[in-house]
């Protein structure tokens, strides 16, 4: 969510203080360029947060990096080490092979092509011409090649000025050059500026002149004054180059600092600015995703991230149970045509996984797309929303999703830390916030996301409205007894950045039917600025619980919703539940609850396989072997169609209690369908141990250990038969 803010400037101080402070930021700037020293300085000058930054990091030494090839080496240090981002950089470093860095550089320059559908990559090409440029005119006076030099850095950087002054032949100035740019607002920079470059004392290459660190003084071939005085310096270069004199003060024409006979800060500022554009020209999120998911994710898609909108919001159905639902928009849409269709399919891999990391639940699930020509025509400009539900049980986790697109072999991410809660006496939700909200009457009973009740909501993950939109506002509240509700009321608090806006009460049963509500809030009065939204259960006028959340009202009057690929669920009684709930607790250990959800799902679904391995697991995990034999005996019976996992879990409820002919039987038909692994091959070896054919085991596991020797347990079993 982008937060709209205000920026407080030096300008907007009296003049002496004003005063006061130009001296000292320029004094700090001058004799401390670590971080610390910025900082201060920034915090004395008003400078915003994100320019404060981009000045400490600036200022920062770079760790040497790691030995890399020299292909590699060449590329990271000299090739691109204007352009990257600290982001990349320090993926780039933790890269192992040379296969991956290759894609990583492939990945590097796909994210700066201004015209992905074309061939060519015309960033690219320009970056090396400016380099070849550099190094061809920028050497001449330098001991070291000219991409190294200060006017090969500006010149890679923001490619040719629009006009080059030189000074030079002149005995009272050291020889100059004032490079002018124009049109470089894309760029965040001024819409014109200059860059002074100086042959200090007299010799060597040409040097980028600060106004605050180098002063008007540097310039000046004869000198005799106060190295500090900046005002007799300017007057002394003002009689022998007036323009350059006024340069010397301020790179931005018009600046009302030339006249007061003092450096500008704003050109330092500038000058640092323009040595962090090309990092803040590109979203180097793609780095992470690419280190994260490249050894997941095929090679066609690793080097294809797309950015995207999410957001995760947990809901309760009435029969108890919780769904995580979640919304993720994809950057842009792109399909494949073939007569008059256009058409691509999203594959969605989702990980559930516990704070320390131990995966709890793993789902995948696809969303076709198939439009005509007129539907494609319709929504091609308009963004994709990919809303989603899964159930969970209480506790806290990790949520990742990975969406990859097969037509592009793009892929996209989210992640976000979610915590759903145990039994609690009241509770209330997160609320959702959306743009339109309609009823939804053939869903009654399934399971949709963002459906409540019967009332579906539709919502962007910016959370981003116009002053023609209505604000949707929807939670739930559980725990209110008859009584309490008659009591109960929801304060609705708008804050208008940090500042009270507007305040309503109303009493819970005028909001709908427990636990779904939902208020329809006018925007008419609302102003562009970010918000801040607190709700407030109240029960008696006492405060019971608050949830929060914010969001953008933009100056637009219209905004592009986007058109949403979902899906309807069964409803929550279905099995199909069960057999979830029941896999992530037996993931977590917690194996009596999972037999308590395992158990009556099984009974509405006796002929599901996928049920009967599950409970039959937790029977193993419990030492039930009796009841996991018996319940996967008809299933290991049929001739096709047998789970790998089905096999396995039964061979071992059929060894636990001494059957170890038709545990040896299961496993020969699992080889016989689903090859060998070393699971199959060590338990198949203690089935042999057990009828006393030892040379049979022993040559089993031997084969176990070629696949793979770490097997300490294997090894001992080898030793004590042998």
């Amino acid at each position: 969510m982008k937060l709209l803010r205000e920026s407080v400037h030096i300008d907007h101080c009296p003049d002496k203080p004003k005063k006061w402070l130009e001296l000292l930021i320029i004094l700090l700037l001058i004799i401390d360029l670590t971080g610390n020293g910025l900082a201060l300085a920034g915090q004395a000058g008003g400078l915003s947060d994100s320019n404060l930054i981009v000045a400490q990091k600036s200022a920062k030494k770079k760790e040497p990096a790691p030995k890399l090839p020299e292909k590699y080496k060449k590329w990271l240090e000299q090739e691109v080490v204007y352009i990257i981002t600290p982001t990349e950089r320090e993926i780039f470093l933790k890269l192992k092979t040379d296969r991956e860095r290759d894609l990583f550089i492939e990945a590097f320059w796909k994210h700066r092509d201004p015209i992905p559908e074309t061939e060519e990559n015309e960033f690219k090409i320009e970056h090396y011409k400016r380099i070849e440029y550099a190094n061809k005119y920028f050497g001449r006076e330098a001991a070291k090649p000219g991409w190294m030099t200060d006017r090969g850095r500006m010149y890679i950087i923001l490619g040719p000025p629009n006009d080059i002054q030189h000074i030079d032949g002149k005995s009272e100035i050291y020889n100059c050059e004032i490079w002018f740019y124009q049109g470089k607002q894309e760029m965040g920079l001024p819409p014109g500026f200059n860059l002074l470059f100086y042959q200090e004392k007299g010799t060597g290459e040409m040097r980028l002149y600060s106004p605050t660190s180098d002063g008007p003084q540097a310039l000046l071939t004869s000198y005799w004054g106060d190295p500090a005085d900046y005002t007799t310096a300017y007057s002394n270069l003002r009689e022998v180059d007036p323009n350059l004199a006024n340069i010397s003060l301020s790179l931005i024409p018009g600046e009302e600092n030339v006249s007061m006979g003092r450096p500008s800060l704003s050109s330092d500022l500038l000058l640092r600015q323009i040595e962090q554009t090309p990092q803040k020209m590109v979203a180097d999120r793609y780095a992470r995703k690419f280190f994260e998911y490249k050894d997941i994710i095929d090679v066609d898609y690793s080097v294809n991230y797309i950015d995207s909108d999410s957001l995760v919001r947990v809901l309760k159905d009435p029969s108890g149970l919780y769904f995580i639902h979640y919304d993720i928009e994809p950057s842009r849409l792109s399909v494949n045509q073939y007569d008059n269709q256009y058409a691509t399919n999203f594959k969605v891999n989702g990980l559930l996984s516990t704070i320390d990391g131990k995966m709890v639940y793993q789902f995948e699930k696809t969303f076709p797309v198939k439009l005509t020509s007129a539907q494609f025509k319709e929504r091609q400009n308009l963004p994709l929303a990919i809303y989603d539900v899964v159930p969970c049980v209480p506790g806290e986790y990790k949520l990742s999703v990975l969406v990859k697109n097969e037509a592009s072999k793009e892929f996209t991410s989210l992640e976000q830390t979610i915590r759903i809660p145990e039994k609690v006496q009241i509770e209330m939700t997160t609320p959702i916030l959306a743009y339109r909200v309609s009823p939804s009457e053939s869903t009654e009973g399934k399971i949709k996301a963002f459906l409540l009740g019967s009332q579906q909501l539709y919502l962007q993950a910016s959370r981003v409205f116009t002053s023609r939109d209505q604000l949707v506002v929807a939670l739930q509240i559980f725990g209110l007894t008859p009584e309490l509700k008659n009591k109960a009321s929801l304060r609705y608090q708008f804050f208008k950045e940090s500042q009270p806006f507007k305040e309503e009460t109303y009493p819970v049963s005028e909001l709908g039917m427990l636990p779904d509500l939902i208020k329809v809030f006018s925007l008419a009065d609302f102003s562009p600025a970010h918000y801040f939204l607190n709700i407030t259960l109240l029960i008696d006028g006492q405060e019971k619980l608050t949830v929060k959340d914010e969001f953008d009202l933009t100056y637009l009057e219209t905004l592009p919703r986007p058109w949403v690929l979902s899906r309807v669920l069964p409803p929550a009684s279905d099995p199909y539940y069960g057999w979830i709930l029941g896999n992530q607790l037996y993931n977590l250990g917690r194996l009596a609850e999972a037999r308590t959800v395992l158990e009556p799902a099984m009974a509405k679904a006796p002929g599901n396989q996928d049920l009967a391995m599950e409970l039959a697991r937790v029977y193993v995990g419990l030492k039930d072997y009796e009841k996991a034999a018996k319940i996967l005996d008809s299933f290991v019976s049929a001739e096709q169609g047998v789970r790998y996992e089905t096999y396995f879990v039964a061979a071992q409820a059929f060894f636990n209690i001494g059957q170890y002919e038709k545990a040896l039987n299961i496993l020969d038909k699992a080889v016989a369908q689903h090859g060998t692994d070393i699971q199959l091959l060590d338990l198949i070896g203690d089935c042999y141990l057990k009828l006393g054919k030892k040379e049979e085991a022993l040559a089993v596991w031997q084969k176990s250990l070629e696949i793979n020797p770490e097997q300490p347990e294997v090894k001992k079993k080898i030793q004590a038969v042998r």
